[in-house]
This record gives C-alpha cells, sequence and structure tokens, in this order.
C-alpha cells in the first residue's frame, strides 16, 4: 500500500511541474507576443522538448510495472477457485482438494 501512495505521489508530482510549465507558455505566450521568436527554427529545443517527455515517461512506467508485477505474487493461498463464465450460468471449480469440487450457479427469479 506504502508503495501505491509513493507511485501517486510521484506521478502527480510529474504531473504538476508539467502543468506549471504548460501553463506559463500558454499565458506568456498570450500577453507577449514575441516571446518565442528565439524558438524559430530551433532543431535544439525541439529535441529538448522530444526527449524530456519521453524520459519523464520512463520515469513513471519503470516502477509503475515493478510495483505491478511486485503485487502479481500471491505466496501462499488458502484456496484456489476457478470461475468459469457459460453464456446463461457460471461455473466453480474448487481443486485444493484430492477430490475436486465443482457446481454450477443459475440465475434464478426472486419468487422461485
Amino acid at each position: 500500500m506504502y508503495a501505491i501512495i509513493d507511485l501517486h505521489d510521484r506521478i502527480i508530482f510529474f504531473l504538476l511541474i508539467i502543468l506549471t510549465i504548460v501553463s506559463w507558455f500558454m499565458i506568456s505566450s498570450l500577453t507577449n507576443k514575441d516571446h518565442l521568436s528565439i524558438l524559430r527554427e530551433g532543431h535544439s529545443i525541439e529535441l529538448i522538448w522530444t526527449i524530456t517527455p519521453a524520459i519523464i515517461l520512463w520515469m513513471i512506467g519503470i516502477p509503475s510495472l515493478k510495483l505491478l508485477y511486485s503485487m502479481d505474487e500471491i505466496l501462499d493461498p488458502q484456496i484456489t477457485i476457478k470461475a468459469i463464465g457459460n453464456q446463461w450460468y457460471w461455473s466453480y471449480e474448487y481443486t485444493d482438494y484430492d477430490n475436486s469440487i465443482s457446481f454450477d450457479s443459475f440465475m434464478t427469479t426472486p419468487d422461485s
């Protein structure tokens, strides 16, 4: 749970930084028409704003994948249930026992 909260805090941190930078660019370009004149035909700035989002996505993606795979581990389950959805009913199987238990669950009306 702590890892999920930590990942959430990191993602919100990056989102706030991106929101601040984009808002600053939007407001400054609306108030000052010649503000972005230095960016015309700027290949270096295009390289920077192409690589920066990729780096940010890697910084968000790697910890989230690590957390996803660490949460997938089940160390010692007490019981295993196999649920199969058929067209009009569900089939359940308990395979942990010597003789596996299985049954079907049909939908009925409340008055029956």
